[in-house]
């Protein structure tokens, strides 16, 4: 062992000072880097410890790791007995060493074209050609920083942009930046945030996941074809750096975090995700995506409630997560997931440390935390043969401490960085604390050091001065003010128990004092675990949100005893009638049915429909216009849907089942619709109706000319209504070119395939031929009937229907025409005069439309008015003079058809999805409230169940803000809660506010 160690030794150096290639001026420093660390216990990883160990290091290396290790001569030796050696800490998400990005001045008009000089790509958001390596400089400042809490290397890369580019690692040391910098091109990172690109595309998350799509298909064009006919370097850049590891940083809620991991599904990526901390609340969602995780420690301080106006402002999902949020890590080790912890985004660095011996407490073991701050972060980022542990032949990056990493009174004294020490703490430092009788001046006082900064003088039982405590090696130093208020400052050194020295009173005399030491400190009580406090932590609730429930609503066959059945089918409504479900599907509807083996529902003298369709919904979406070009057809909002929305279970609450979750009108064409059924608790993905038709918003008007605008915004075409019609005819045209190139190349047989060159994708226009091929359906937000007319034209030039025009206002003016082309009708009931173009709108819209044989629906627009669609439905009843049967239509098996999903939805049959509302009186009623709201079978709104809700989350908010009074009385942190207003969306928004990261 001893040959082996020598001879590792000597091609350590020789290797070392072989590759020094910078001039030195002066003489070359060829002081041994040789060192054994003895008698230490030495972490080797997670799963090694080691007492009374000796660790050999040579020129930044480890040698060796062992109790019985032979230490060649001229080591230099380090005794320390009683320490702990730990592998230093690594953090894989800082932007350490690098200079923050500055957003360029821009002015008031938007810039919808890139105009960053040089061959890059049409968008600024896209810097994936960015190497962080080409400004990386060392920062001693944050780098000491770093070392204080055990960091010994980090990741890092300039956060800015959707694809940011490439990271590096460097070392922690204050040496050169070559000598630091171990990696210039780590791993790729992406983000949904543009960061401080000016360019107006991406504004919404819906564009920002549809740029990441299409600059994937963009790339892999290029590498086969695109290279060859022009160069692209944020395209080339992509390419490049596709074997890195991909870190994608989605921020918000886990739902963006499964939002990106859908996106690297679609390519075959598996991203390292960075968390957001609450996995805790949907970790089977989490585990589904067999993704690495990034976790912060950014735990949220207890709030400040005294004052119950406060309290009431702080929301129960942000309560619950204060309590439970130092859980997530262990519930991450319970269910397998790979994490490791980062410090970013915590205010302090000492609250790195803090709050992973928080979750220690919470749940998490201390093998787990360890991986999750060593190996596991080496192993993201490639580096596990070299950071991480302390192993032969690694990096020697380590941290000494006092003790057990995970106690809370552990000091760490000092951090290697390759096998350079820099210090932290004394580690031989002395230990102050203690009960001393202090001698000032012949005066006697009983002195009590709490530790190296405070301590306090007793004078009685009531009185006693606080006294401030400097120690440096062996120098001490005491202040304070006596009962007079005359600063006392002594200065001294330490003795074997014993303190000494002079000091100066504040009207400058010179006096002489000195402690002697009677006893240790008093350590305070500890209770036994009999007595101790227990920590109760509240259930999660599915969603994490106001009236989520313990459990998610399961399915169950029930039977409806004696309603009034309105069918909205030819049977019309049936008095006294049985409605039973069965597996989610209306299975008979009769009187006197059976209730064997089924739960019974008594609705006599209440009334059953089905439940409530909304053709034009903006509820439980997380942004609603991508605002920027003229064409979005790309963006899809099935990217933004919002399962944790409150508006959802309120929706429920006023019958509503199923909703058509529309793209806002800033532009000619919008995005892709998306179409849900209401289950609250469950995720945006389990909401989407499988196998439904394809859907898109255009729009027509005011907004996507951009009328209402300041003059800045007159940049964009079109801004004429004779604009809008230029817009469809000359994206259809180009779909029909795109559909043509792909049907020739599709038509080819295999061999010819692999001749050919493939067309390049374009998500854009691909929506827009599906259209053409009648596999995608417009609705159309509307009022004018010149621009109603145009745009009927313009689809059948083309030959393909508007499907649905939606708001409609001038409508009846058109009616004959729209039920000649076939369209259908989703109107308002009583909306005029909020704008110019709506001057000519009437409350009997509706009635003439459907009087002249046109389908019609009435929709919201509006997720405060959803609550309430069927008393919009009623007012065609007292407009129009409507049959109140026909009236009900209009928000149930009207809007279904428009949907296409009448064969599977929107009227109580047999077969049929048992969507149902059960109502406490006529549907149309303004007096009726809804009772219970079914969806598929199951009962996602029970008035009953809505009461004692209401009173479990009343009685947890005041059991957890009690919790919260006694952290502020135990001396704990406390913060002023910023209530989050909750964001309604509507058709005329156009900055998706979560992205522009103003």
């Amino acid at each position: 062992m001893k040959i082996h160690l020598n001879l590792l030794l000597v091609l350590l150096s020789f290797s070392t000072f072989a590759q020094q290639n910078f001039p030195v001026n002066g003489v070359i420093d060829q002081r041994p880097t040789s060192y054994a660390l003895q008698h230490a216990t030495i972490v080797v990883d997670d799963q090694i410890t080691i007492e009374n160990a000796t660790l050999l290091i040579d020129m930044g290396r480890v040698v060796g790791v062992g109790v019985d290790l032979d230490i060649p001569a001229g080591v230099k030796r380090i005794d320390l007995e009683g320490k702990f050696i730990y592998p230093a800490f690594i953090d894989p998400l800082t932007s350490y060493g690098l200079k923050a990005s500055v957003r360029k001045p821009r002015g008031e008009a938007p810039q919808y074209e890139a105009i960053t000089e040089g061959a890059y790509g049409w968008n600024e958001a896209i810097k994936s050609y960015f190497h962080s390596a080409s400004e990386f400089n060392v920062d001693t400042k944050a780098a000491q920083k770093l070392r204080e809490v055990g960091f010994g290397a980090v990741l890092s890369h300039r956060a800015d942009g959707i694809m940011t580019g490439t990271s590096v690692i460097a070392l922690l040391g204050d040496d050169p930046t070559q000598e630091m910098l171990i990696n210039t091109r780590a791993a790729f990172h992406l983000s949904f945030n543009k960061g401080t690109s000016n360019q107006s595309y991406p504004s919404s998350i819906m564009g920002s996941v549809a740029l990441i799509r299409q600059s994937y298909y963009d790339a892999d064009w290029y590498q086969r074809e695109g290279n060859k006919i022009q160069t692209n370097l944020a395209l080339e850049g992509v390419n490049a750096n596709r074997n890195l590891p991909q870190f994608f940083k989605p921020e918000g809620d886990l739902q963006r975090l499964v939002l990106a991991d859908n996106i690297g599904d679609e390519f075959g990526i598996q991203y390292v995700l960075v968390a957001n901390g609450d996995e805790y609340q949907r970790i089977d969602l989490i585990k589904n995506t067999r993704a690495k995780l990034i976790v912060p420690l950014n735990y949220p301080d207890a709030y400040k409630v005294d004052d119950p106006l406060d309290a009431l402002e702080i929301s129960i999902s942000d309560l619950k997560h204060w309590e439970l949020a130092p859980t997530n890590p262990g519930v991450l080790e319970k269910n397998n997931i790979v994490f490791a912890f980062t410090s970013n985004g915590l205010k302090e660095s000492k609250d790195y440390l803090k709050n992973i011996r928080r979750s220690i407490a919470d749940g998490l073991s201390k093998s787990q935390a360890l991986k999750a701050m060593t190996s596991v972060p080496a192993q993201l980022i490639g580096m596990e043969n070299e950071l991480g542990a302390l192993r032969s032949g690694m990096r020697a990056n380590f941290v000494i401490t006092s003790g057990d990493l995970f106690e809370e009174k552990t000091k760490i004294f000092e951090t290697w960085i390759q096998g350079k020490p820099y210090k932290i703490a004394d580690r031989d430092e002395v230990l102050l604390a203690g009960e001393y009788d202090l001698n000032v001046k012949g005066q006697q006082y009983a002195l009590e050091i709490q530790d190296a900064t405070k301590g306090k003088i007793s004078i009685n039982d009531s009185v006693s001065w606080v006294v401030t405590v400097k120690l440096e090696d062996q120098l001490v130093g005491l202040s304070y003010k006596d009962s007079s208020g005359a600063l006392i400052a002594l200065s001294g050194w330490v003795e074997e128990n014993h303190l000494r020295g002079t000091g100066r009173s504040d009207s400058g005399q010179w006096i002489s004092w000195e402690a002697k030491r009677t006893n240790d400190l008093k350590p305070k009580p500890e209770k036994s675990p009999a007595e101790s406090t227990p920590d109760p932590k509240g259930a999660l609730i599915y969603p994490f949100v106001a009236f989520g429930n313990e459990q998610i609503p399961t399915q169950e066959d029930v039977v409806f005893k004696n309603a009034t059945v309105w069918t909205m089918e030819d049977q019309g409504v049936l008095e006294g009638t049985d409605v039973l479900v069965r597996n989610g599907k209306i299975a008979q509807i009769a009187k006197n049915i059976s209730s064997s083996g089924v739960r019974e529902i008594d609705a006599t003298g209440m009334h059953l429909t089905p439940g409530i369709i909304d053709e034009h919904s903006h509820a439980a979406l997380s942004g609603v216009n991508e605002g920027s070009h003229a064409i979005v057809s790309e963006v899809r909002m099935k990217d933004a849907v919002d399962a944790k929305d409150s508006d959802i279970y309120r929706q429920l609450s006023g019958g509503v089942t199923m909703v058509q979750l529309l793209h806002g009108s800033a532009n000619p064409v919008g995005g892709q619709s998306a179409i849900v059924k209401f289950k609250w608790g469950h995720t945006a993905d389990e909401m989407l109706v499988g196998g439904a038709d394809s859907y898109i918003k255009f729009a027509l008007g005011e907004n996507v000319k951009q009328s209402n605008r300041s003059n800045s915004w007159s940049t964009r075409f079109p801004q004429t209504r004779m604009g809008v019609e230029q817009v469809y005819i000359e994206g259809f045209n180009r779909a029909l070119n795109y559909d043509k190139e792909w049907a020739k190349y599709q038509s080819l047989s295999p061999k010819l395939k692999q001749k050919s060159v493939i067309p390049r994708r374009d998500l854009q226009l691909e929506a827009l031929a599906e259209i053409i091929n009648k596999q995608r359906f417009i609705t159309c937000h509307s009022y004018v009937q010149s621009e109603i007319n145009m745009i009927m034209k313009v689809a059948e030039k083309y030959d393909f229907n508007i499907n649905t025009f939606t708001h409609i206002l001038e409508g009846y003016k058109v009616a004959d025409k729209m039920a000649e082309h076939g369209a259908g009708a989703s109107t308002f009931s009583d909306w005029w005069s909020y704008k110019y173009e709506v001057k000519d709108a009437i409350p009997y819209n509706a009635s003439l439309m459907a009087q002249a044989g046109v389908l019609v629906a009435i929709n919201s627009d509006d997720a405060e008015m959803a609550r309430r669609l069927n008393q919009e439905a009623a007012k065609s009843v007292r407009y129009g003079n409507m049959e109140a049967y026909d009236a009900l239509k209009m928000v149930t098996i009207n809007p279904a058809k428009m949907l296409h999903l009448d064969q599977r939805t929107g009227s109580l049959k047999v077969g049929k999805d048992a969507d149902i509302v059960l109502w406490t009186d006529h549907p149309l009623s303004i007096y009726a409230k809804v009772s219970k709201t079914m969806v598929e079978g199951t009962v996602y709104f029970d008035q009953d169940q809505d009461i004692a809700l209401r009173d479990a989350m009343q009685k947890e908010r005041t059991r957890i803000i009690n919790k919260m009074i006694a952290v502020k009385k135990a001396g704990g942190k406390t913060s002023t809660y910023t209530p989050q207003e909750k964001h309604r969306w509507d058709c005329e928004e156009f900055v998706d506010v979560e992205i522009l990261n103003d």
